[in-house]
């Protein structure tokens, strides 16, 4: 294969955007053929943007069927990730899905399951894995520098949304349409870098406020405490109803302290781990020797088409995936965890119960 055909499942804002920079030639080896959307105006644009070099489909059946591609780009509704992605991978397609996921833990490991088993390439759009400052901080975690972990704050409230963004689709701030508020649409890309980076929890309390801002009926306020297998403890605070809002990340270890804002990284780095200070001195008012260090990072954020062209070079080349689909789990896993720990005013341990989860998902839908 030389060229991967490319098909899109779903013509609004997000599909629409990996349309165009397909259709302009942006990722090498990549070719969009096919779009699928159950709207005839968006299919009329189509239409108009790309004219019939692109074969345009009003059923996913149909296209995943008969469509002239070799993969599919998943950007519809969330409940419909996993089912199309299905669809997909037993039409022997490979598969980049749309963050979330999905809306349940349990549709999205039976999608992992049937992506394993028909060894196609399945990737996440997980954009903000391109950010060379998120995979410095990766590095500086995963390679030591920073010691065990103790603690990890995430306080993204800079996804401002004003009532008119709900209004502007019948499906938004919906159970039944959406899913969830800002923990489904807007935060999922920190809880994946969160988890990407500190790792996953094992206990969460979360309390998430619904409507708090915003005439809609999912939440738009969430604060969630966790806790860590060794121990440490973790806080992530989202919602759409701040402004100005807040995007800073801080990570305490044995080593000192990260703080991710503002587009840099300041790691205050201990000489010796506390840990071994804390055992040793003899002043008891001391503190270990800190350098404040500004961690240079280098590389530009490739954002979504880099996340697409990563995943065209998995299928020719087999290149190591930077957002492996099955990893989508690991964020949609704390997110329904903070939900369910809200709807039943209890802490809630990781893996979630599945059948649990679904149960009251589907009491919020009726």
């Amino acid at each position: 294969m030389e060229k991967v055909r490319i098909g899109i499942a779903g013509f609004g804002n997000m599909g629409t955007g990996h349309a165009r920079y397909l259709f302009e030639g942006a990722i090498p080896g990549g070719e969009l053929t096919a779009i699928c959307d159950a709207d005839k105006n968006r299919l009329e644009l189509a239409g108009k943007l790309f004219g019939d070099k692109v074969k345009r489909f009003d059923n996913v059946d149909e296209f995943i069927a008969n469509a002239p591609i070799d993969g599919v780009i998943v950007a519809t509704l969330h409940y419909t990730h996993p089912e199309i992605a299905i669809k997909a991978f037993n039409r022997g397609l490979h598969v980049l899905i749309e963050k979330p996921a999905g809306v349940y833990t349990k549709q999205v490991r039976e999608m992992n399951k049937v992506a394993k088993e028909s060894g196609k390439v399945f990737g996440i759009m997980y954009n903000n894995r391109t950010n060379p400052l998120y995979q410095k901080v990766r590095d500086l975690v995963v390679n030591g520098e920073m010691g065990s972990i103790k603690r990890t704050n995430w306080i993204i409230t800079n996804w401002y949304r004003p009532q008119k963004y709900y209004d502007s689709g019948g499906w938004r701030g919906t159970w039944d349409g959406e899913g969830g508020g800002v923990l489904l649409n807007q935060a999922p890309h920190q809880l994946d870098l969160w988890q990407w980076i500190c790792g996953m929890p094992v206990r969460v309390r979360g309390f998430c406020h619904f409507g708090k801002y915003h005439d809609i009926e999912v939440e738009d306020d969430v604060t969630a405490y966790v806790e860590y297998e060794n121990g440490a403890t973790g806080m992530f605070i989202a919602s759409t109803g701040e402004a100005p809002g807040t995007d800073r990340l801080e990570i305490a270890g044995d080593m000192g302290k990260i703080v991710v804002e503002d587009n840099k990284i300041t790691f205050w780095r201990l000489r010796y781990s506390e840990r071994k200070y804390n055992a040793t001195t003899d002043k008891p008012f001391g503190s270990p020797e800190c350098w404040k260090c500004e961690i240079p990072v280098s590389g530009t954020t490739t954002g979504h088409a880099g996340i697409t062209a990563n995943w065209v070079d998995a299928i020719l080349k087999g290149t190591g995936l930077l957002a492996p689909g099955a990893e989508g789990i690991n964020g949609l896993e704390i997110s329904n965890a903070i939900y369910l720990s809200t709807w039943i005013d209890d802490w809630v341990t990781i893996p979630v119960d599945e059948d649990l989860f679904y149960q009251k998902l589907q009491e919020k839908i009726r």
